[in-house]
């Protein structure tokens, strides 16, 4: 299908861009590109001046634009209105000091000027940071909002290498977009880039008139359809050469401008004076370049519009321009496919940024840009923080500013640089807020419609009345509003000077209820005392440097809660780093994280702290002091500290036990892990419930789990570990409270005698007086006979089981093994152990165990006996097997590898978890119908989910034990956590365990890596 017109330009504009970014980066990056020497900034006065200079400074520190350019803002001097020529002689005359020569003074150089110093009065919210650094929908690729600057900055990258030397002149409110290749520029004179644009756009703005040649021969300004018509400027697809404010310059032109305000080479001030004054006001596109075209005359040049009043001085300064420069000509470069954006009045910005920008699409642009908040397409939005509360209505558009609580923007309304709070906002209004030197507060109002240079007598709406209607209905005199001004809307002091914003905004929603009569006497009264201000004198005082201040802590605010969101969504944390673009994570934006993790949901806080912590350890970074192992503690700990306050409420206290046997011994299995592992531990099981198949076994004959319980004449305790020969008494009760260290000897006997509920976890109790109370002393040792440390078949956790399951016998108290699954997930808590709750489950009951919980921090264990015919146990006896690595599992980090990398969603380990739980069922179905070959296919599938959870649950070794016996085996796995201690293996049919056996001997010989004698215990 053939494509369009209009989608052919856009595609050649889109791709452009793309090439004009790539020249961006290069200009940053590439010491050999060629770049601009100058990028000059006109400005209105000093104040404007240093906020231009403020924002140039942060994107040079933000290695944003190439260090080797010389930036420059030049003000209007002393502040003086000399319109646009007086300030292109301006930046003249500084290029001939900086050059510092007496004659050929621009050679050799790329100049770029913009010209933005204006009031900004047909959008005043733009006034006190200029239209020059307004936002442009869009964010740039390395993660920053855009302005027109930062456009100007990208789209320009390209031209220096367009031509040898001299200087672009663009227009600050203009956004031009087009393929610096088709600029062509060796001539001397000026050069003027056109655009072609339908008729119906060029009627509004300036057009040229090609002489034929491809030079201007006229200057057609604000002309009708039929005028340009009639003067030949419209071609045969209806369109003509737009004038789009740039024009480049040649060195030979500005000598010849410059030679107008010097004398031998040299500035001569009385003579820039003469040029450059608020009379004459030159200007650059009227007076500059009118006598350029072929067909203009001296007579009519003195007529031209001016962009002050035509005045003897004015007339003086055009004579000499004439004469000095009308002897060149101006090339016209006619650049198509191009794009001509005007940032004009309020209600044409409002237009672009909601109805118009899907027809910039193909740029990037979107309604709304580092936004926070519902993402409602109906309103736009940039740099806007809006709460969950608030209510934003259809084709609203926020910029820089904090909507919260319950506040409710009307339809159509613009809101700049305030934070709302329960308001209610008119719609079709502007709300902007400025804050002034001396800290105090304005905030102005108007409609989004409104003339600020309506005159009052007139009838030019002003927030749906008229300034004349608005005066005589709340009996305000006109010498209140303009006491000595010119009675335009621009100087009419209507806006109070307040304490603050929220006082700013009170008062501005109260001007909007005066248009509409809706307040008392008194108010306006009280009004009329106030001290107040005009859109012209509240931006002329207003504190630019709290404006940068002000947005920079917005944007972090947006980008931290971007960030929140995501990582609330289940984003994977590198993936949600994007938000922040190529800058990452600031330290300013850290403090805004940090705010939001005290305030958040365990769940969310937890993979705050673990993001952040991953960023500081990947970038090496320091933020406040603090590093990234303290950042991840804060994370491991406050899921340790979650559950273990929930399982201190659970803590058995009070209870009047009385010993009723002298001696109790339990012996327990170990337990083999089968389908679902990792899913049992926190905080996936408490977020998303645990499903876990397991068997309980013997090793070499024996129940290898053992705890003995006596009772002790003398009132203390003592304990003993058997297996690592260590024996110890203790005599108070702070002795067994001391029992959150891991590597404590006694650590399981202490947590034990907690969660029975027979030594308080807090308190100053007399261990004397419980145990007198009870009946005697105790006595409580533990052993895991014939078993290495790291074995992955849950000893520990089954040693607590079987300490909690012979205390309550040695108490004569019945227990259920429920309630002891529960005092045991308590116990690993108290001991600060963490880790799940499947292991107690797998020793203390025998035979094959189906277990679930649901998600919650208290977990309540839900066992069932998976039922296995007597054939289906006689041939999973036969060929199921144990092997010992002949290696202990290495001290790795695991659990925080594993929980680390489920918290900071990473795609593998969330996808690997997930699909745990049905495969866990699967096997359960599998050994249910008989189906052991089925069972050992699902078991071989879990062992690649394992290590696409943890690569470090496999290695070299463990590997090469699978390969040797890869003939012989249908199905393998891990015990535990794997890297060491036991692995698990399902025999082919007709394989025996001796020749299992004799396989690894031969293999592997003394190693240690050999077939243990295992036995399922069914009963």
């Amino acid at each position: 299908m053939e494509l369009t017109s209009k989608r052919m330009k856009n595609l050649f504009l889109s791709q452009s861009y793309f090439d004009a970014w790539e020249d961006y980066e290069r200009s940053l990056k590439k010491s050999s590109f060629i770049r601009w020497d100058y990028v000059i900034l006109t400005a209105s006065n000093e104040e404007q001046a240093a906020m231009y200079r403020a924002q140039i400074e942060e994107r040079l520190q933000q290695r944003r634009l190439p260090s080797t350019t010389v930036y420059e803002v030049l003000p209007d001097p002393e502040g003086k209105r000399v319109g646009s020529g007086g300030a292109t002689f301006n930046v003249l005359a500084y290029l001939a000091q900086q050059e510092g020569k007496s004659e050929h003074h621009f050679s050799g150089k790329r100049v770029l000027v913009i010209h933005s110093g204006g009031d900004s009065k047909r959008v005043p919210q733009y006034s006190a940071t200029g239209k020059l650094f307004s936002p442009v929908p869009r964010e740039l690729p390395n993660g920053y909002a855009s302005t027109l600057f930062d456009e100007f900055m990208v789209v320009m990258s390209g031209v220096p290498s367009r031509f040898r030397e001299g200087m672009l002149v663009l227009s600050g409110d203009v956004l031009l977009l087009f393929n610096p290749l088709q600029i062509d520029f060796q001539n001397e004179g000026a050069a003027a880039i056109s655009f072609k644009e339908h008729v119906e756009t060029g009627k509004d703005h300036g057009v040229f008139l090609n002489d034929g040649q491809d030079f201007v021969a006229k200057f057609l300004h604000k002309q009708t359809v039929s005028m340009l018509q009639e003067s030949g400027a419209v071609n045969a697809q209806g369109c003509v050469d737009l004038d789009t404010g740039a024009v480049i310059l040649s060195t030979g032109l500005m000598e010849a401008l410059y030679s107008l305000i010097s004398t031998d080479g040299h500035l001569d001030f009385e003579k820039f004076q003469e040029f450059v004054n608020e009379k004459a006001r030159i200007s650059f596109y009227g007076d500059f370049l009118y006598p350029l075209a072929k067909e203009s005359t001296l007579e009519q040049f003195y007529q031209e519009a001016a962009e002050g009043v035509i005045c003897e001085e004015l007339i003086q300064c055009r004579e000499k321009l004439w004469n000095a420069i009308h002897s060149y000509s101006m090339k016209l470069l006619c650049l198509s496919p191009a794009e001509f954006i005007h940032f004009g009045t309020t209600r044409e910005l409002l237009g672009l940024v909601t109805d118009e920008v899907s027809s910039y699409e193909f740029l990037g642009w979107k309604k709304q840009v580092m936004f926070s908040g519902v993402g409602d397409e109906e309103f736009a939005a940039h740099r806007a923080y809006v709460g969950r509360r608030a209510n934003v209505r259809k084709n609203a558009y926020l910029e820089d500013s904090f909507i919260l609580g319950s506040t409710d923007i009307g339809e159509g309304a613009v809101v700049s640089n305030v934070k709302l709070t329960d308001c209610r906002i008119p719609s079709n209004i502007v709300l902007h807020g400025l804050r002034l030197k001396d800290g105090k507060y304005v905030v102005r109002i108007y409609g989004v419609g409104d003339n600020p240079k309506g005159f009052y007598k007139e009838k030019d709406e002003f927030l749906g009345t008229t300034l004349s209607k608005l005066l005589e209905e709340n009996e305000i005199l006109s010498g209140d509003i303009w006491p000595d001004q010119d009675k335009y809307l621009w100087f009419a002091n209507l806006y109070p000077v307040c304490d603050t914003m929220q006082e700013g905004i009170e008062q501005a929603l109260l001007l909007y209820d005066m248009c509409r009569g809706k307040i008392s006497r008194d108010d306006i009264e009280q009004w009329k005392l106030k001290k107040r201000m005009s859109l012209y004198s509240s931006f002329f005082l207003a504190d630019v440097n709290y404006s940068r201040a002000w947005k920079d802590e917005l944007e972090n605010r947006i980008l931290a809660s971007k960030f929140v969101n995501m990582l609330e969504k289940g984003v994977y944390y590198k993936d949600a780093y994007q938000v922040f673009g190529s800058k990452g994570i600031t330290e300013s934006v850290y403090r805004e994280l940090q705010k939001d993790a005290q305030e958040a949901e365990f769940s969310l806080r937890i993979r705050i702290f673990y993001a952040v912590s991953r960023f500081m350890k990947e970038k090496d970074l320091e933020f406040d002091g603090t590093s990234y192992d303290y950042m991840e503690s804060q994370c491991f700990e406050g899921i340790q500290k979650e559950i273990f306050d929930n399982a201190v409420k659970k803590l058995n206290v009070g209870h009047s036990f009385k010993i009723c046997k002298d001696r109790v011994d339990v012996k327990l299995p170990v337990r083999v892990n089968w389908g679902g592992g990792w899913t049992d531990t926190p905080p996936y099981c408490n977020e998303q419930g645990g499903v876990v198949l397991n068997a309980a076994i013997s090793l070499n004959g024996i129940l290898p789990v053992q705890i003995t319980v006596k009772r002790l004449k003398d009132y203390h305790i003592e304990f003993e570990s058997t297996d690592i020969g260590v024996f110890g008494e203790v005599h108070t009760v702070q002795e067994v409270q001391d029992c959150h260290n891991p590597y404590d000897s006694f650590a399981l006997h202490k947590a034990a005698l907690i969660a029975c509920g027979i030594v308080p976890l807090y308190g100053n109790a007399s261990l004397e007086e419980i145990l007198k109370k009870i009946g005697g002393g105790i006595y409580l040792s533990t052993q895991v006979i014939g078993i290495p440390k790291g074995s992955g078949l849950g000893t520990s956790s089954i040693l607590s089981g079987a300490c909690v399951k012979g205390i309550f016998e040695f108490l004569g108290h019945d227990i259920s093994d429920d309630e002891i699954y529960g005092i045991v997930l308590s116990m690993e808590q108290i001991m600060s152990t963490g880790g799940g709750w499947q292991d107690q489950v797998g020793g203390l009951t025998n035979g094959v165990k189906f277990i679930t919980t649901e998600p919650g921090i208290d977990q309540e264990i839900h066992v069932e006996k998976v039922l296995l015919s007597d054939s289906v146990k006689e041939e999973l006896q036969e060929r199921f097997a144990v092997i010992y690595t002949g290696q202990r599992r290495l001290a790795r980090n695991l659990l925080r590898d594993v929980v680390g990398s489920y918290i900071g969603a990473r795609p593998e380990s969330i996808e690997a978890l997930k699909e745990m739980q049905p495969l866990a069922a699967l096997m359960k179905f599998a050994l249910e119908r008989g189906n052991v070959d089925e069972f050992a296919r699902l078991l071989n599938q879990h062992w690649e989910l394992s290590k696409q959870l943890d690569q470090g649950s496999s290695n070299t070794c463990i590997e090469q034990i699978f390969l040797s016996c890869a003939d012989l085996i249908s199905g393998r796995f891990i015990a535990g956590a794997g890297g060491g201690g036991f692995l698990m293996v399902v025999l082919k049919r007709g394989i025996t365990k001796t020749q299992l056996k004799e396989r690894l001997h031969e293999i592997f010989q003394d190693s240690g890596v050999d077939v243990w004698e295992s036995a399922f215990i069914w009963e």
